[in-house]
């Protein structure tokens, strides 16, 4: 049997809908993570939440998994090429959200956790800059 939907955001909302889905994605944005750096800056995600998410993630052909052929075992996800159609859905996602938080904060600091994702655009690039510079090496 055919899906249907009542409006076409529900088709949107079936894939990135949930709590945790859209915060994943905005960190692929800024490049591939590992399952370890995905748990790392976002610490109140279960890493049976985190698996799960990634999973139905590659499903729909969001993201990538990278699995590299080593001991130990590597493996790294990234946007796909349809993931990246999101990115501006994404980015006004956020851009609502600072704007509420002010309005109900009024310090946007003062209820953001101290992450790269919330740092202003100069200091963001400076930071994934030197975390690139230190996986290189």
């Amino acid at each position: 049997m055919k899906k249907k939907y009542n409006i076409s955001v529900e088709a949107t909302l079936e894939v990135i809908g949930g709590k945790w889905k859209c915060v994943i994605l905005c960190h692929l944005t800024h490049g591939k993570k590992r399952t370890s750096d995905l748990k790392r800056i976002m610490p109140a995600i279960t890493q049976k939440m985190l698996t799960q998410q990634l999973r139905e993630l590659e499903q729909d052909g969001i993201v990538n998994r990278i699995s590299y052929n080593q001991v130990p075992p590597k493996v790294e996800y990234e946007l796909s090429e349809y993931g990246w159609s999101l990115k501006s859905i994404l980015d006004s996602l956020c851009a609502w959200g600072e704007n509420h938080i002010v309005k109900e904060y009024g310090d946007k600091f003062a209820v953001l956790e101290d992450n790269i994702l919330n740092n202003n655009e100069t200091d963001r690039i400076a930071l994934y800059a030197e975390m690139d510079n230190s996986i290189d090496k």
